[in-house]
């Protein structure tokens, strides 16, 4: 009798822990896989000089901010940029793609949705100065931090869309004000510099701290729509 219930005990703890193993990997592939388009900016008006691409900057923060929360599969951006490359993939498709550039990113990577975006206010201006329409940062640019009184502004646009079907099945939006005395970038034109989205210079601006606001607020909304995609 001893024998059967060591027996039945032993038998028992082979099946917890083989169900206890397998639980990851089942919450593993049960995570949707995506991959980050970097983010189109047509409608800010380009106030910095340089090549500095925002688009793929706050994109790459928002991979960052996914990878770190967990709830999605996110592919590499390089391998993401090479399919594209082979595409001929233009600036301009970043916030709609084409099907057949879907298509062919759901076919290599096996990835389930694309996210893509836009950028929609991007700057900072002092709080002596007014500026008309949407205007931000026309007398600013990104050469040198200083520390006088200003604000700046981020705003985020955000779609998840089924690769398959290039149905939309969530939109998010975010934005981020900061005004204070302190950091700001500013220097009357000058190029970004060395400065750079992932550095603690720019965290550390008022434009930094609005650029991560937006980015967290989307990136909350984005996983929050999480349930959709099931």
């Amino acid at each position: 009798m001893r024998a059967l219930v060591r027996t039945l005990a032993l038998g028992l703890a082979a099946v917890a822990m083989a169900t206890a193993a397998g639980a990851p990997a089942a919450a593993q592939s049960k995570r949707p896989t995506i991959a980050v388009l970097a983010f189109e900016y047509g409608t800010v008006q380009p106030w910095w000089q340089g090549t500095w691409d925002i688009g793929e900057g706050i994109s790459d923060l928002i991979v960052d901010e996914l990878v770190n929360d967990g709830s999605f599969r996110v592919i590499e951006r390089k391998r993401l940029d090479a399919i594209l490359a082979e595409q001929n993939f233009s600036n301009s498709e970043r916030a709609d793609p084409s099907a057949k550039t879907m298509a062919e990113i759901g076919k290599v990577l096996g990835v389930q949705y694309l996210v893509v975006g836009s950028i929609t206010k991007f700057g900072t201006e002092k709080s002596s100065q007014s500026f008309s329409g949407g205007g931000y940062g026309s007398a600013f640019g990104l050469g040198s931090v200083g520390t006088s009184k200003g604000k700046a502004n981020v705003a985020i646009t955000a779609r998840i869309i089924d690769i398959s079907t290039a149905e939309i099945m969530a939109s998010a939006k975010g934005d981020g004000t900061s005004s204070r005395s302190g950091l700001m970038l500013g220097g009357g034109g000058g190029g970004f510099g060395g400065v750079s989205f992932d550095s603690s210079e720019f965290r550390d601006t008022i434009l930094g701290e609005a650029t991560e606001m937006a980015v967290k607020a989307t990136t909350a909304k984005l996983v929050a729509a999480k349930s959709r995609l099931e």
